[in-house]
C-alpha cells in the first residue's frame, strides 16, 4: 500500500476542490483494502473511502482521518456474467462489455467513477440503472468484521439509493457481479425517449450496441457529462440534484403552482415513479426558477451545457460551490415549493 500524509484530495475528485486528508492510503488488492479499513476501525480513526471521486464534495478543511483510495483492478467475463473489482474504471468496463457484445449497461457509458460506487448510488442514466443487472455485491462488513455477499434484494435498491447509501459507515464494496444479456449484438430495449429520438427509433426498440453507446456518449458530452480536463463544464459531479419524487397529492399542488407561475398551458415534466408517486425534473425546476445555463458570476457556476450540473470554473472552493447550491435550492423552493436534494456525498461540509 502507498501511504501519504497531509495529502491533497482535490485531484482525486472530479470537482477538483476540497482540502487535504491527514493520511491517504492507496490499496490495490482486496486484502489491502480490508487491512486499511480494519486498521482505521481498530484505532478509532475516521475513514473516507474514495473510488473515482465523481460523487464527492470535500470541505475546504479537508478530512481529519484516513482517506482510503481503492485502486483495485479486475475484469472477469464468464459467458454473460461479469465481475468487476471495485476500483475498475466504470466507463472503460462499459466499453469492454459492449465490445464483447453483451447488453444491459451500454446506456451507462461515459459515467465517471469506479465500479464499486455504482451499487452505492444505484447509478442510472438514459433509462438504465445498475440495479437491473447487479446480481451480487461482495463487500467488507465493518460491523461484522468479515467479507459478505449481498444479493440484489439485500442491496435494497431504489432511485439513486441503496442499502450502502443508507448505512454508509457499514460496508466497503470490494467487487460487483452483473448478469448481462446476449441479444446478438443488440442493445437492451431503449427506455429513454431522448435516446430513442437520437437513434431515430421508437422507445422499446433495440439497436446495435456500439450505436447505443456512441449515441449516449454524444448526448452526455453535449451536456458536459463526459470528463474533459480542458472543459470546466465537466469539473462537476454530473447531476448535483436528484429528480424529485412526489406523492400524487403533492404533485397536484405542484402542478397548480406551475400553472399559476408560468401560465395555464405550461405542464411540468411528469414520469411514473411507482404507485401513488410521480417523478419530475430537477433540471426543469432549476431552469424555470431562473437559474439558466451558465448562471453565476463567481468561480462556481451552473454548467453552460446543463442546468443540473454545478461546476468549478477553475479556482472555486467548496464553500463557493455550496453557496451556489444553497441559492439554487432556495430559489426552487420559493418558486415551486419543492426542496431539491443533493446527489453528491458531502465530506466535512454540508448544505
Amino acid at each position: 500500500m502507498q501511504e501519504l500524509h497531509d495529502a491533497p484530495l482535490a485531484p482525486l475528485t472530479t470537482f477538483r476542490l476540497g482540502g487535504p486528508a491527514t493520511r491517504l492510503v492507496t490499496a490495490t488488492t482486496d486484502a489491502e483494502v480490508i487491512e486499511a479499513v480494519r486498521e482505521a476501525d481498530d484505532s478509532g480513526t475516521p475513514l473516507l473511502v474514495i473510488g473515482g471521486g465523481s460523487n464527492l464534495v470535500i470541505g475546504d478543511k479537508g478530512f481529519a482521518g484516513t482517506a482510503l483510495r481503492i485502486a483495485t483492478r479486475g475484469f472477469e467475463l464468464r459467458g454473460t456474467t461479469l465481475e468487476l473489482a471495485a476500483g475498475e474504471i466504470w466507463t472503460d468496463a462499459v466499453a469492454r462489455v459492449v465490445e464483447a457484445g453483451l447488453a444491459g449497461i451500454e446506456c451507462l457509458a461515459g459515467i465517471p467513477g469506479s465500479a464499486g460506487a455504482t451499487p452505492i448510488q444505484n447509478v442510472g442514466a438514459y433509462g438504465q440503472e445498475v440495479s437491473s443487472t447487479i446480481t451480487e455485491v461482495i463487500a467488507y462488513d465493518r460491523r461484522a468484521g468479515e467479507t459478505v455477499a449481498l444479493t440484489n434484494a439485500d442491496c435494497a435498491f431504489s432511485y439513486r439509493h441503496s442499502r450502502f447509501k443508507a448505512d454508509p459507515q457499514r460496508y466497503v464494496v470490494l467487487r460487483v457481479r452483473f448478469e448481462l444479456e446476449d441479444a446478438d449484438g443488440l442493445s437492451a430495449p431503449l427506455r429513454y425517449a431522448e435516446t430513442a429520438r437520437a437513434l431515430g427509433v421508437a422507445p422499446g426498440d433495440r439497436v446495435p450496441l456500439a450505436r447505443a453507446r456512441e449515441t449516449v456518449l454524444k448526448l452526455r458530452a453535449g451536456k458536459g457529462m463526459v470528463l474533459d480536463p480542458e472543459d470546466h463544464d465537466t469539473w462537476s459531479a454530473g447531476s448535483f440534484f436528484t429528480n424529485p419524487i412526489l406523492t400524487d397529492t403533492d404533485f397536484a399542488v405542484f402542478r397548480a403552482r406551475v400553472r399559476e407561475r408560468l401560465g395555464e398551458d405550461v405542464e411540468a415534466p411528469a414520469y411514473p415513479a411507482g404507485e401513488g408517486h410521480t417523478k419530475t425534473s430537477a433540471a426543469w425546476l432549476i431552469d424555470k426558477a431562473g437559474f439558466t445555463k451558465g448562471y453565476g458570476t463567481g468561480p462556481a457556476r451552473i454548467s453552460t451545457k446543463h442546468t443540473l450540473a454545478l461546476t468549478n470554473r477553475g479556482t472555486a472552493t467548496a464553500e463557493d460551490l455550496l453557496a451556489l447550491a444553497r441559492e439554487v435550492i432556495a430559489g426552487v423552493r420559493e418558486a415551486f415549493g419543492i426542496t431539491l436534494v443533493n446527489e453528491p456525498v458531502m465530506v466535512g461540509t454540508s448544505l
